[in-house]
């Protein structure tokens, strides 16, 4: 008697997991935002030599969109140019460029509630997509 692993079949294609990345990375901004509106975060931003600014839902929803499509896009590149080494090499992006996201909310004059939920709309674009855009077994 022989036993075999068996190996859980993906139903999604990769096509699909990918865009169920981005949707995901928009969803959490989205989410993040709304407990914060919902708390009472003043999402006013101040920056040097720049009139104030509310950073209100459309924005939000607009620069995660992007951010997450330039993160899928970069990936495929990396897949078709660098091979098996696109993953590792996507992730070393990502992780470079969430902490320079970072610098300009040091940078501005907003409250301390502002800055937590802003931030940790930074953190769950990259979470969402490093979960589910690279290939599976890579």
């Amino acid at each position: 008697m022989s036993s075999t692993a068996a190996h859980p079949v993906s139903t999604a294609t990769p096509l699909r997991r990918r865009a169920l990345g981005v949707l995901a990375a928009v969803a959490a901004c989205v989410a993040i935002w709304l407990v914060g509106a919902l708390g009472g975060v003043d999402y006013a931003v101040r920056s040097p030599g720049q009139p104030e600014v509310v950073v209100n839902l459309v924005p939000v929803v607009v620069v995660s969109l992007g951010s997450a499509l330039l993160g899928w896009a970069a990936l495929a590149m990396l897949e078709r140019f660098a091979g098996r080494r696109a993953t590792t090499i996507w992730i070393s992006l990502a992780a470079v460029v969430t902490l320079l996201s970072f610098v300009p909310l040091f940078q501005v004059d907003a409250t301390g509630g502002a800055k937590i939920t802003l931030g940790l709309m930074h953190l769950a674009v990259p979470a969402a997509l490093a979960a589910l855009l690279p290939k599976r077994g890579h």
